[in-house]
């Protein structure tokens, strides 16, 4: 297993070892089913933000849920090794939730992060960073990268 995909219960003793040595822990979520340049360029811009970057992934059993049955395109255990082979990601860690609160209110980052195509008002996991005086920031998401864009060009290629 790759050293820097971690359980869930053991990302919480690790930020907060980070945190007590004075490093900023930023924290992001998503399915990253079909990494592409917006990805790349999104978590590079996270993790100029502080000094760790921990990337909660979600599980293929969440993706299910949130998306629909024919996703993910990629399984969890390849979406965590592709996204942990990128020098901006520090930590991995899938969870099965339909969202990443639970990890933000047990991991407590300095800094949570979302794609600028979201409203801070309608994140669910804004919440729990506003509960322990975290803070939130959005970054502008690459016009046209998308999994979806590259799901509906392959479709619309391969006649059926």
């Amino acid at each position: 297993m790759i050293m820097k995909v971690v359980q869930c219960d053991q990302i919480k003793t690790i930020a907060a070892t980070l945190k007590a040595a004075g490093k900023v822990v930023v924290f992001t979520n998503g399915c990253f089913d079909l990494l592409h340049s917006g990805h790349v360029r999104y978590l590079a811009a996270a993790r100029r933000l502080g000094d760790c970057l921990i990337v909660g992934l979600n599980s293929d059993k969440s993706i299910s849920r949130l998306k629909g049955m024919t996703r993910p395109i990629n399984g969890q255990e390849d979406r965590a090794e592709v996204l942990s082979a990128l020098a901006a990601v520090d930590y991995v860690v899938i969870f099965d939730d339909h969202t990443a609160a639970g990890l933000v209110a047990a991991i407590k980052p300095d800094i949570y992060v979302k794609g600028g195509d979201y409203r801070i008002e309608d994140i669910p996991e804004a919440q729990a960073v506003s509960s322990y005086g975290g803070k939130m920031v959005l970054i502008p998401p690459v016009p046209g990268r998308s999994s979806s864009n590259i799901i509906n060009k392959i479709v619309n290629i391969i006649p059926t």
